[in-house]
């Protein structure tokens, strides 16, 4: 008999977030596996074709990542030859970001399997849940982003 005072973690939003990314991650792996790229660097290379010439620490905030360690990942962006990094002029300290034409390629041939990794991740919904189920999520995230700020 179980102790009525366990906490039943498996229905805590906590876990299910993790389990949630879990399986992202994984089918992420799945769709893209031919293409050489992980989630973060897929956001990092898609966040530069939108704007390109940014720092390394305003890109790790849009992309939501440690701001301490993204250059491992840029350095590793770059040695693919898929990002560039130079100092800016006013302060040399400072790295802004450019994807390379390769870069641009390697996004451009990842569009339909990361569309498929949405369609996946969304296929146990029925369509009128997969829209409210991502405006709550964008709801949450938006939510949380602005308590840490204030």
């Amino acid at each position: 008999m179980q102790s009525q005072s366990r906490f039943v973690f498996e229905h805590a939003p906590g876990h299910l977030i993790r389990r949630a990314h879990q399986i992202s991650v994984a089918v992420f792996a799945e769709e893209t596996a031919a293409h050489g790229m992980t989630p973060v660097q897929f956001a990092i290379l898609n966040t530069l074709m939108a704007q390109s010439g940014i720092d390394q620490v305003t890109l790790a905030g849009r992309v939501a990542f440690d701001a301490a360690t993204i250059g491992s990942v840029i350095g590793r962006l770059e040695k693919k030859g898929w990002l560039r990094r130079q100092a800016a002029d006013a302060d040399r300290r400072r790295k802004l970001l450019w994807p390379t034409p390769e870069g641009e390629q390697a996004m451009l041939a990842m569009k339909g399997s990361v569309e498929r990794v949405q369609r996946r991740l969304l296929k146990p919904l029925a369509p009128a849940e997969r829209q409210q189920f991502v405006d709550l999520l964008r709801k949450l995230v938006t939510s949380h982003e602005h308590a840490a700020a204030d």
